[in-house]
């Protein structure tokens, strides 16, 4: 395959790993840190914001922010989310990587900080201009999906690619990690400077004044290491794949990569003007004939997952408060309260969520993203239908443990599985015209599932039981049955992987078919399903 290649793609492909593939993993990286930051940390601060905004005099439990308001602050910036991996993502394939990155960056900083200072004269002033910073907020970080994932696989070689992506991908894990550190921080400082009684000794006192200031803070430290890198992400060269391959410009892309791989490399540009007198475009039957499926395969996985891992992750606080890790609301003060989630989630991304996406980085490149994919949503579906099925016998007292490792492992086969996988993938089988767009349509189509996942399980989560509903929500079905859906959710996520192609160990134009003529690929897929077809 590499004597049908552009000699800087080879170079790419076949280079030894180098310090700047380290440099380009920290620069895509710490915008994941900050997507997953700013995506998870509002669900530290919610219940403080019901307590601030929604408290009524005379109330036995503390104020609960109301069913539309909860669901517009968990969701909206996955709708803003969705949005920007659309239109970033085909930006990113339209004007180059480089130049959309810089813009999605930005606007991460600014709406991080601009969320934090959210005002208004009443509460549905602030919840308003919360909605609308976090709306924006999620556009820039939907832009860094296609846009990371599409730079690092262009950047790395074939051996290690797999590895390097989910190493951006991971920085996720840390992002969760420290919103869950920063939580404690701010409220143990403001729990000690501001001692307060708890709801049910003084319901009015039990949230002091400066309480406003400790979600903002939360919120807006999201900024801070965005801002870090925003020049290192601009002084980042244009990727060879999109310089030569899509702008055909193959002077260009040698000069870049000599530079980056300090090496000589030649330019090839008659060879440029023949490989992109082949390009098809999206809706064009060859690419429904050559990635259709694909396409279609990487999009529902996404879909899927994100159904189940943002439901379970927006939501950590409702579980550890229904199995009792989490005391009853009207026992604390407000900013204790936040101690206590922040304490819960911190817990479960060190033990379950960080490590599952590094065993990913160790692997992928020895089993395969298929098998790890695979693998990760059968033992997501085993252990949700452990926890749902014997519900009851977890939320005794005694069992609390035995349900936080179960609830972990979730977490863990989730990250060593398709929530790094689904993000792998679409960035590898695509053609480099196509690779951003594709990428940005199936990240998209997995925020539709989170939006499914916060959206549904906010109010499929609550008690069957009128009495035992959170103020304002109908009843539900019930954590337990809302668990059995989610596990029902995961097998099909099993079923739909069988549609997505393995890439370890390729070069991206091998995956993709850029290097072959039409009647060579049809041979070559007719070929290798042959050879896959039981004896």
């Amino acid at each position: 395959m590499a004597g049908n290649q552009l000699g800087v793609l080879n170079a790419l492909d076949v280079a030894k790993t180098q310090w700047y593939h380290f440099t380009a993993i920290i620069i895509a990286g710490m915008g994941f840190f900050t997507d997953a930051y700013d995506l998870f940390s509002i669900s530290l601060v919610t219940k403080l914001l019901g307590r601030i905004y929604y408290h009524v005099d005379g109330a036995e439990k503390p104020g609960n922010l109301p069913p539309n308001v909860a669901a517009a602050v968990n969701g909206v910036a996955f709708c803003g989310t969705l949005a920007g991996q659309l239109f970033f993502g085909w930006l990113g394939d339209k004007l180059g990587r480089k130049h959309v990155y810089g813009m999605t960056l930005m606007l991460m900083v600014i709406c991080s900080i601009a969320s934090g200072l959210s005002f208004g004269h009443s509460a549905k002033g602030v919840m308003a201009t919360l909605c609308f910073f976090r709306f924006w907020l999620g556009f820039g970080i939907g832009g860094d999906y296609p846009l990371s994932a599409t730079i690092m696989s262009e950047y790395a070689n074939k051996r290690t690619r797999g590895a390097f992506i989910a190493a951006v991908f991971a920085m996720q894990g840390f992002g969760i990690l420290t919103g869950g550190i920063v939580a404690l921080i701010v409220s143990t400082a403001f729990d000690h400077a501001y001692h307060a009684p708890s709801y049910e000794a003084n319901p009015v006192a039990s949230t002091v004044p400066e309480a406003d200031y400790v979600w903002r803070i939360i919120l807006m430290f999201g900024s801070v290491p965005a801002a870090m890198t925003y020049y290192w992400r601009m002084k980042m060269p244009e990727t060879a794949r999109y310089t030569a391959l899509v702008a055909k410009n193959a002077k260009q892309a040698a000069s870049d990569m000599s530079k980056v791989l300090q090496v000589d490399l030649l330019a090839e540009e008659n060879r440029v003007e023949h490989e992109s007198s082949k390009s098809f475009g999206l809706f064009t039957k060859k690419f429904a004939r050559r990635h259709g499926l694909h396409l279609l395969g990487t999009s529902v996985c996404w879909f899927l997952l994100d159904i189940s891992y943002y439901s379970s992750n927006l939501f950590q606080k409702d579980i550890f408060s229904s199995i009792g890790w989490i005391p009853p609301a009207e026992t604390m003060n407000a900013i204790h309260e936040v101690y206590l989630v922040a304490r819960a989630q911190t817990l479960i991304a060190l033990c379950g969520t960080v490590p599952g996406y590094w065993f990913t980085v160790a692997l992928i490149d020895y089993i395969g993203r298929f098998a790890i994919q695979l693998m990760g949503f059968f033992f997501m579906t085993v252990f949700m239908f452990a926890l749902a099925i014997p519900y009851h016998h977890w939320k005794k007292k005694s069992n609390r443990i035995g349900f936080l490792v179960m609830y972990s492992l979730t977490f863990f086969f989730a990250n060593f599985g398709p929530n790094a996988t689904t993000f792998v993938v679409p960035a590898e089988i695509f053609p480099a015209r196509l690779r951003s767009t594709c990428h940005g349509i199936s990240a998209a189509a997995g925020k539709a599932g989170a939006i499914v996942g916060a959206f549904g399980f906010l109010y499929a989560a609550q008690s069957t039981d009128p009495t035992e509903t959170d103020a304002g929500y109908p009843p539900g079905i019930g954590v337990k049955k809302s668990l059995i859906v989610l596990g029902g959710v995961n097998f099909f996520g099993v079923l739909f992987t069988l549609l997505v192609p393995e890439a370890k160990g390729k070069s991206l134009e091998e995956i993709s078919g850029e290097n072959e003529d039409e009647d060579v690929v049809h041979d070559h897929q007719q070929a290798s399903s042959v050879r896959t077809m039981p004896q």
